[in-house]
This record gives structure tokens, C-alpha cells and sequence, in this order.
């Protein structure tokens, strides 16, 4: 029986704005599949109501997946008050409902209590594991587990707009946020209760809404072309960490690091990593040791 082909070695990011109602891992394998990759991954997950950026690595891109799941975020929300959901959106069950009477300087008040750091209890409809089950599958078995307080950072929470009982919001946040939390928690502050209708992400680290491409696109690309035309799409890897230092090395130091070996490399911040770069291009992330040596964390193969 003959081997099924690998797919294309193809090394880039390609940024999706991901269509509602379809899973993150739903899309990746769309993507992946236009693309004939033998290889990718997502960035972290976007909930089927949510669309937006998300960007999906491919190839060796894929080695600085890590990097882009610990990056700042940034939504759109719609916030329908009145109503408490089991899982502060609009696809679970009703919990409870209320008459809302707010104003919107109510709002705005309120919504001071959720900028800077504060403290989540992540939802049971949340993607975190609990003993390896996603807590989400839990949930709509009817079960339920304590979860963990976590500290999460609000930069900026901005109104939008305020129709009554809808609010709309700009929420930029750290990884491991939850949106849906902060309506159920908006909502209680009120006295109203509140969940998210729609959600939309505009920003996954340095990738924003006007880099995302639609499933629709890279179809009828890969329609007009195959996937060599789906090329024109994909983005640098390194820019998923442009925001670490740049260091330039010869290729006779390119190929110590290679072998895993620490270098010397004169220029460099005292600590943290480092994007390393050769004759080639990006190659790589390193860390800087005590005594200034940079050592290798993550090597990309490159041509």
C-alpha cells in the first residue's frame, strides 16, 4: 500500500479571521489542508461564537506557537444584560433573568473595576483541563469542578456603545482572559446579570484584523492556483517574536549555536531571549546566559 504524501514543507504564519461557529481546531485543519502542509498548529483557541484573528502556524513556525499563546489580545464584545447564562454567552442555558434599569454613567462606573489586574474565575465552559478533560465537555455533562482564581490584566476596557440593555466594548487584555467572564461578572456587578452575544477578536500580539485572510479567500485561491497560490498569504515567522531583541550572527557562529552550542554575542541586553539571524535569515530564539553567552531555545530548520 503506497504512503500517503507528507504535504509541503511550507514554513510561515498565515493570520485567519476565523468564521462563527466553527472551532479553532476546525479551521486549522481547512488551512492546513489548502495549503497541502504537512505541518501546523493554532495559536490558542477561539470559542465557535467568537470570530476574528487567529493566526496559524505552519511548518517550522510552528516551534513559536508558544510565543503568540502568551501574547496580548485584544476584542470586540456585545454584552446583552438582563440575562445570566451557565456559560456567559449564548450558548448554554438560562439561568436566571432580570429587568435592567442602568444607565450608561452606571456602566462606565461599573466598568472601572475591570481594568488594570484582576482576579478570574475561569468558566466552566472554558477550555482548561481538569485531570486532561477539557472543561468545557465537563460542563455539558452536567459536571462541575473548583477552579483555581487566576490573575489576569486588563489594559484598556472602553465603551463602545450602550443601547439599554446591550453594551458594546474594546477590550485589550493579557493571555488567559476571558471575556465571557468578565460579562457574567459585569452583569452581577450591575445587579442584572449579563452575557456575551458576540465576540470578535481584533488583535493576537503584532497580527491585527487587517492582516486576517477569510476561509472564502484562500478557497478560491487554491481554486485559481493550488496551494502555491495560498504562498502570497503566508506572513514571516519571526514576527511572531519581533518583539524580542535581534541579534545578527556570522555563519561560522550561526553554525556553533546550531550544534547547541553557547556563543559569545557582543551587543545584547544582560538577560532574557533573543530572535538570532544569519546570512539565511531568522533561524532561531536564544537565551542569554549569567555570564552574556547566548545559548540556544528553539532552532528553525532552514533552507
Amino acid at each position: 500500500m503506497a504512503r500517503r504524501a507528507r504535504g509541503r514543507d511550507i514554513t510561515g504564519i498565515i493570520v485567519l479571521d476565523k468564521p462563527i461557529g466553527e472551532s479553532s481546531n476546525r479551521s486549522l485543519q481547512r488551512v492546513k489542508r489548502l495549503f497541502n502542509a504537512a505541518k501546523a498548529g493554532h495559536t490558542g483557541s477561539l470559542d465557535p461564537l467568537a470570530t476574528g484573528v487567529l493566526p496559524l502556524c505552519l511548518g517550522e513556525a510552528t516551534k513559536l506557537s508558544q510565543f503568540l499563546l502568551d501574547a496580548d489580545k485584544r476584542y470586540r464584545t456585545t454584552v446583552r444584560l438582563g440575562v445570566k447564562t451557565a456559560s456567559g454567552d449564548s450558548q448554554s442555558e438560562v439561568l436566571d433573568t432580570r429587568p435592567v434599569n442602568v444607565t450608561r454613567k452606571q456602566v462606565e462606573d461599573c466598568l472601572e473595576q475591570f481594568r488594570g489586574e484582576i482576579v478570574q474565575v475561569p468558566s466552566m465552559y472554558s477550555a482548561l483541563k481538569h485531570q486532561g478533560v477539557p472543561l468545557y465537555k465537563i460542563a455539558r455533562k452536567g459536571g462541575e469542578v473548583v477552579r483555581k482564581e487566576r490573575e489576569v490584566t486588563v489594559f484598556r476596557l472602553d465603551l463602545l456603545d450602550f443601547r439599554g440593555d446591550e453594551v458594546d466594548l474594546d477590550i485589550s487584555c493579557s493571555k488567559g482572559t476571558y471575556i465571557r467572564t468578565i460579562a457574567d461578572d459585569l452583569g452581577d456587578a450591575l445587579g442584572t446579570g449579563g452575557h456575551v452575544t458576540a465576540l470578535r477578536r481584533l488583535q493576537s500580539g503584532p497580527f491585527l484584523e487587517s492582516d486576517a485572510v477569510t476561509i472564502d479567500q484562500l478557497e478560491l485561491a487554491a481554486a485559481t492556483g493550488g496551494p502555491e497560490n495560498l504562498d502570497q498569504f503566508l506572513m514571516p515567522a519571526d514576527l511572531a517574536v519581533e518583539h524580542l531583541p535581534r541579534t545578527d550572527m556570522p555563519a561560522a557562529t550561526a553554525d556553533f549555536v546550531r550544534q547547541g552550542q553557547a556563543v559569545i554575542v557582543n551587543g545584547l541586553p544582560r538577560t532574557g531571549l533573543v530572535r538570532m539571524y544569519d546570512e539565511k535569515g531568522f533561524f532561531g530564539i536564544g537565551k542569554i546566559l549569567d555570564d552574556g553567552r547566548v545559548t540556544p531555545v528553539r532552532l528553525l530548520k532552514t533552507p
